[in-house]
């Protein structure tokens, strides 16, 4: 609901007298800004994975920002986060994947007209700390490079995981799919997506370029050659039984501002 002159204290009406001038997404983040001491609350966030290296930055300067709260669950697969919504998991605010958001709105579970696109996100090749870094240069570089290895590894593609999947459909195009298929772990747990590649247990592991960058045990080999990238747009969406959608929504707002979008840059995202 929007404020009107007639339900606001002396600040808040300087704010939506300046809120006027701007931008929807950032008129919204600074009347709620202005009105967290009345109105503080608590929203749930549902979100992959990927994002987490991000939130770990911007939902504390929201907090403090607005005096709202922000409990996030990051820790699954866009696939996981999806079929959690899809189930009736009661939150405020998910964000996966475009497609996903899309698919929700029409079963009812995301509020109709409330996707937001935030940023896309490539898939990145890492090794292990110090390890010699295989040639991925180029497709044909990268398709060698992935003969050559010992073992690589992803997470397991039956939760949802966009690289995993979309990985196997690469290495079939690419024409090496029964070659990779031995060699090939699919990480059951997810703590071992890392881990194992960092222990050496796997030679080359596969991930989203901002989960890599987070982690120091591992080294970024680089994303994927050009023509064989491929990025998942992580669009939000305002969740239909949510009890808190206009902080959940000023929230959004917020990640749309430049100051959160040069974070989201820095972790990897485009």
């Amino acid at each position: 609901m929007l404020f009107t002159p007639f339900h606001m204290g002396p600040g808040l009406r300087i704010a939506a007298c300046i809120a006027a001038t701007l931008p929807n997404a950032a008129a919204g983040f600074l009347l709620v800004s202005s009105s967290h001491l009345a109105i503080a609350a608590d929203i749930r966030l549902l979100a992959g994975s990927a994002l987490e290296p991000v939130m770990q930055v911007l939902i504390p300067r929201f907090e403090q920002s607005t005096g709202h709260r922000v409990s996030a669950d990051l820790d699954g697969a866009i696939g996981q986060m999806t079929r959690r919504i899809e189930a009736g998991e009661a939150a405020d605010l998910v964000i996966v994947s475009g497609e996903q958001i899309d698919a929700l709105e029409r079963q009812g579970k995301v509020v109709r007209g409330s996707r937001a696109d935030l940023a896309k996100l490539g898939v990145g090749v890492f090794v292990r700390k110090g390890a010699s870094k295989p040639d991925i240069g180029t497709v044909e570089a990268f398709k060698q490079s992935m003969l050559a290895a010992k073992s690589i590894g992803y997470n397991d593609p039956a939760a949802g995981a966009p690289v995993s999947i979309y990985l196997i459909g690469a290495f079939e195009r690419l024409g090496i799919s029964s070659a990779m298929t031995p060699k090939t772990v699919a990480f059951k747990q997810r703590s071992e997506r890392f881990a194992a590649v960092a222990r050496g247990d796997v030679e080359i592991g596969f991930n989203q370029m901002s989960e890599i960058l987070a982690v120091p045990s591992v080294d970024l080999v680089g994303p994927l050659p050009a023509a064989l990238q491929n990025y998942t747009l992580f669009s939000s969406g305002l969740v239909a039984n949510g009890q808190q959608l206009g902080v959940a929504r000023a929230f959004v707002a917020f990640l749309a501002s430049p100051a959160s979008v040069t974070v989201i840059k820095e972790k990897g995202f485009e």
